[in-house]
């Protein structure tokens, strides 16, 4: 039975301190998410370890820390975050990317074809659970039409709590994540106009606004989208 490990440390800096995720840690800072995964949560990481990155094909990891390639890296880790912190009684799960996480246990817990080798670890804005793979998303999934608004909704169902019980930041930290996703996965269903009126959202929120202020001009973005 796995014993829970708690961390006062948020996500990035109890990966930073652990010493064996120097790879996602710098994925995450050249993808432009580091803010993003600092805010208050909760939010839920499946956390490749550096050896499961080791598993990717030679020169995979390099060529995706290149900056053209930002976008794609981007999409591949909002692939590891759900914008609530897991309990394991389901069998898929909604990630910010887009698609789905499929849940399967026996002897151990597994999400797509990764092992969950050290579940529960509670850091103070959510819980990361370490995988021994990286999970890739399939560029089909579920690029569907219907997938931006499921985002968007599923973005305003997790965000507006959090905003109503005092945590704007956290808030705004799922919305901007929600942002990225759509911007990176589902370009071609928004449309140039939704692409400019996210963009837009984005270089706006970081002028230093409070975190309600940033919560609402995303928000805004988000409800014209819809």
């Amino acid at each position: 039975m796995f014993q829970p490990v708690f961390s006062a440390d948020d996500i990035v800096d109890t990966a930073i301190k652990a010493g064996k995720f120097q790879t996602l840690v710098a994925a995450v800072k050249a993808a432009g998410l580091l803010e993003a995964l600092k805010a208050s949560g909760p939010l839920t990481v499946f956390a490749p370890t550096d050896h499961a990155f080791e598993k990717l094909p030679a020169g995979t990891v390099q060529e995706l820390l290149k900056p053209q390639n930002r976008g794609k890296l981007k999409k591949i880790l909002l692939y590891h975050v759900v914008p609530e912190k897991i309990v394991f009684n389901m069998n898929r799960l909604k990630t910010l990317q887009g698609d789905h996480l499929k849940i399967k246990k026996n002897s151990s817990i597994w999400v797509n074809q990764a092992k969950i080798i050290t579940p529960d670890l509670e850091v103070s804005n959510g819980v990361i659970h370490i995988i021994d793979r990286v999970l890739l998303p399939d560029d089909d999934g579920d690029n569907s039409n219907q997938a931006p608004l499921a985002i968007i909704r599923m973005a305003i169902r997790k965000g507006v709590p959090l905003y109503n019980h005092g945590n704007p930041e956290a808030c705004a930290a799922i919305y901007e994540l929600a942002c990225e996703s759509l911007l990176q996965s589902h370009e071609k269903e928004i449309g140039t106009s939704g692409v400019n009126t996210l963009n837009h959202a984005l270089d706006k929120m970081k002028r230093h606004y409070s975190p309600s202020k940033k919560a609402w001009v995303l928000r805004h973005a988000l409800d014209e989208i819809h």
